[in-house]
């Protein structure tokens, strides 16, 4: 599984959207501002993340976007797969699994494949936007340590 600038920045851009907002809509243009992104491919991804119920847009001269959910009800998980699809390695739906246990694709699919997609959704489903702004805060508060001697 590769995941495609759309879910990368997607994801990176809800972290700045719950860091920034404040209860407040944020333009888009500042997030694009701030990561580096195009507002045409932002406006794009945030599309997307309205559509899946993740942001609510608020229209007009001063409007913007703003969290749908509490940064805790909203897993890395979510996110991926609103922008992503399906975050499995093999895709076995334009194909027919064989399901005789004797194969050695079946052997694959229930030994490999499964647990790789059970670990990846494991992970993701229990990483909230809250950890990762909690993270975020921490790392950028102990740049800011002074030591004297």
């Amino acid at each position: 599984m590769k995941l495609s600038t759309k879910g990368r920045y997607g994801l990176r851009s809800m972290i700045d959207l719950a860091l920034n907002s404040k209860g407040e809509q944020v333009a888009l243009y500042s997030i694009a501002e701030r990561q580096n992104i195009s507002v045409s491919y932002l406006e794009q991804v945030f599309s997307i993340l309205r559509k899946s119920g993740l942001v609510n847009s608020i229209k007009g001269a001063q409007g913007g976007y703003i969290l749908a959910d509490k940064p805790a009800d909203i897993t890395v998980g979510r996110i991926l797969r609103a922008l992503e699809g399906s975050l499995s390695i093999v895709d076995y739906s334009n194909e027919e699994v064989e399901e005789d246990k004797k194969s050695v694709e079946y052997c694959l699919k229930v030994n490999v494949w499964e647990k790789i997609n059970q670990s990846i959704d494991k992970v993701v489903d229990n990483i909230t936007l809250e950890d990762l702004i909690e993270e975020y805060k921490e790392l950028n508060d102990s740049d800011n340590l002074m030591f004297y001697i």
